[in-house]
């Protein structure tokens, strides 16, 4: 009797070992982020003699910047690995930031908006632009449930009706002179906490819930997860709401940090939310691909080149062509690894 080992265990065992000591996908993009953050450097150095990483102040605006964002972000991504796509999210920032704003002014402010409702505990407006947020997103996964229109069509919808109440809402005037209480949340390092929390819940839900397995199974093949129990209306409306609350709660961190709240916040967010998500990983062409970990770099490299252009002092609508450019890039390299994978 031979004691030689089949050719298919052999390769089982091998290909286990492979999975073993496969590095995290996210390892690639996080080469991508430290060398941009090398090219800068050398860059920073050559045309202005300074240094561009050693820079504690710049460094900390663009943590907070990509905090907001990256709230977002998050949202986003997970409604792409469902298979849909969200517009609506930086228009949702504008109208939880004037509703949170308008709940937070001081009292004998002679331009509050609730004369009656000043000096409010700070959670009152927190609580009631995250509500404005879920209750946007619930609208949005409602109608691409029960209408069947294209999501893009539903939240593009959104994306301007949500920037017109923002603006209807006080007569487009911006809402200031807030507690110190609510704008406490955008002081300091709170922005960042925030993100970071959300980052690691969220990465938690999508890897290790039933929840999480159901929005990979609809985004990789919805019929497919319709037939093998999962309610995929629920789980949709649930995902759409889901974004709606963290749009809502990146609207409280923005008008708190920026002390007021204006129907312009939030402009073009939306962009950068979806560039962060396919940089990170995410696709865009198929759903069921993406974590929100890649994510989390994606919005990190987005800061990085926005805060090294203007490090070197590149104009700004130079800054969006480069940005624009970057996303087309990262979609064309999501259909070549997806050909490569077949």
């Amino acid at each position: 009797m031979s004691n030689s080992v089949p050719f298919e265990k052999v390769d089982k065992v091998e290909t286990l070992k492979k999975k073993r000591w496969a590095l995290p996908q996210e390892f690639s993009i996080f080469l991508v982020l430290i060398g941009i953050g090398l090219v800068f450097e050398a860059l920073g150095w050559i045309i202005r003699s300074e240094s561009f990483l050693y820079n504690p102040d710049g460094l900390l605006i663009m943590v907070l910047q990509v905090s907001e964002i990256g709230l977002i972000a998050v949202g986003v991504t997970m409604v792409i690995i469902a298979g849909g796509i969200d517009l609506s999210s930086g228009s949702i920032v504008a109208l939880a930031a004037m509703v949170a704003a308008s709940l937070a002014q001081v009292s004998g402010y002679d331009r509050a908006i609730y004369p009656g409702l000043t000096d409010l505990p700070f959670l009152i407006p927190v609580l009631a632009g995250v509500a404005v947020g879920g209750l946007a997103g619930l609208v949005n996964g409602s109608l691409v449930v029960k209408s069947k229109v294209p999501p893009f069509i539903v939240t593009l919808g959104m994306m301007v009706s949500a920037r017109g109440l923002a603006r209807y809402y006080t007569e487009g005037q911006p809402v200031s002179m807030l507690t110190d209480s609510y704008t406490s949340i955008g002081g300091g390092a709170n922005p960042v906490i925030i993100f970071i929390a959300a980052v690691v819940l969220f990465h938690i839900v999508m890897r290790y819930t039933r929840f999480g397995k159901c929005l990979y199974a609809i985004g990789g093949n919805t019929q497919a997860a319709r037939v093998s129990g999962i309610n995929v209306g629920r789980n949709l409306i649930a995902v759409y709401t889901i974004a709606g609350l963290l749009a809502g709660l990146a609207g409280v961190v923005v008008s708190a940090r920026a002390q007021t709240g204006q129907s312009g916040m939030g402009m073009s967010y939306e962009l950068d939310a979806i560039a962060a998500a396919v940089i990170g990983g995410t696709s865009v062409s198929s759903g069921g691909i993406g974590r929100v970990t890649g994510t989390l770099i994606g919005a990190l490299i987005l800061g990085v080149i926005s805060s090294g252009f203007t490090f070197l002092g590149i104009d700004s609508y130079i800054q969006e062509i480069i940005k624009g450019i970057i996303i087309v890039a990262a979609v064309v390299a999501d259909q070549i690894r997806k050909k490569r994978t077949r």
